[in-house]
């Protein structure tokens, strides 16, 4: 693999958006071409009259130095006058804040729709606003906004079932409809075909990563291309780092540990997706168990405390592909 790699990162989340800070800071020290980085639309939704995507502004808000770090989500030093006014008329979800500096892209990007803007070129806009140091594309053009069916046979939009319940309905099924007729966003498959390494970030592997390799057409440019492709756990020492990503393994029979998201994912040798698996030191004695479901197992420092940590990750992952 060259020095100076072409790198394609499969993203979402808060997790999605710390590991695409250390992509940009370990690529740039090795003077290698900006990253393209595909991110998780199916967290998106329309909310009173305004499209939102939410992965796709962690990882906009992140790369641009403005995301709230201490909330996970959102601009720093926002204010909810807005969110508030709408909550007087009685629209919107009083469980789901909009922010008024966060409001300014729902409505810029809506905006942009109407007038007939994919979310392709609406995304090339607003990354003219900050130097972002990667390239950003959606996953799809096509609207399949992940919706979660319930216990009872219940059918929430998957950010209700997240943000307002907390994950604490039992999910029976993960829903993108739409996703049959839906293809790779423009520029995907090409970048995935020229790439040197993908990495797939310690996103939740259900419903930020999941809907990602769901795209029809996308993981067959995945089994296509010449490039390794490595994942980093999004478990560490059993548990899930952020979030409720163990509600979502659970629901789909996968345990909630290192070894069974990776044979969750698989390996290519075996139809699956990945050569190689970043674990965690706390990890370390599933090696042997992952190296036997055919990819290769490297153990490293997982905690993203930090932009120089997760650039430790990235270089970690980036050694795993040449090897």
């Amino acid at each position: 693999m060259a020095s100076s790699p072409r790198v394609v990162v499969l993203a979402g989340g808060v997790g999605g958006s710390k590991f695409t800070l250390g992509v940009r800071e370990s690529l740039a020290r090795r003077g290698a071409p900006e990253a393209t980085v595909v991110v998780n639309t199916g967290d998106d939704l329309w909310l009173s009259g305004v499209r939102l995507q939410p992965d796709v502004d962690s990882i906009l808000y992140a790369l641009a130095g403005v995301n709230d770090t201490e909330r996970g989500w959102g601009r720093a030093g926002d204010t909810e006058r807005v969110n508030h006014e709408l909550q007087q008329w009685g629209t919107g979800w009083p469980w789901f804040t909009l922010g008024d500096l966060d409001l300014g892209t729902h409505l810029a990007r809506t905006g942009w729709l109407r007038d007939g803007l994919t979310p392709t070129a609406v995304l090339e806009r607003l990354a003219q606003r900050w130097p972002l140091g990667v390239r950003m594309l959606p996953m799809t053009d096509t609207e399949v906004d992940t919706h979660v069916r319930v216990a009872g046979g219940d059918v929430l939009h998957f950010q209700e079932w997240w943000t307002r319940h907390r994950a604490q309905l039992t999910p029976e099924a993960f829903l993108n409809p739409g996703m049959d007729a839906a293809r790779p966003a423009p520029g995907v498959v090409e970048a995935i075909a020229a790439a040197d390494v993908v990495l797939v970030a310690p996103s939740n592997p259900v419903v930020s990563i999941g809907p990602i390799l769901a795209v029809p057409g996308l993981g067959d440019a995945l089994a296509a291309t010449s490039a390794r492709i490595v994942g980093v756990s999004p478990i560490i020492g059993g548990a899930v780092v952020r979030g409720m990503a163990d509600v979502c393994l659970t629901a789909i029979g996968v345990a909630t540990s290192a070894e069974a998201v990776a044979g969750h994912y698989g390996s290519r040798r075996e139809g699956g997706l990945l050569d190689a698996w970043l674990l965690a030191e706390e990890d370390a004695a599933l090696a042997p168990v992952v190296d036997a479901l055919g990819m290769r197992a490297r153990v490293a420092p997982l905690w993203m405390r930090d932009v120089a940590a997760s650039a430790a990750i990235v270089d970690a992952a980036l050694d795993a592909a040449a090897a």
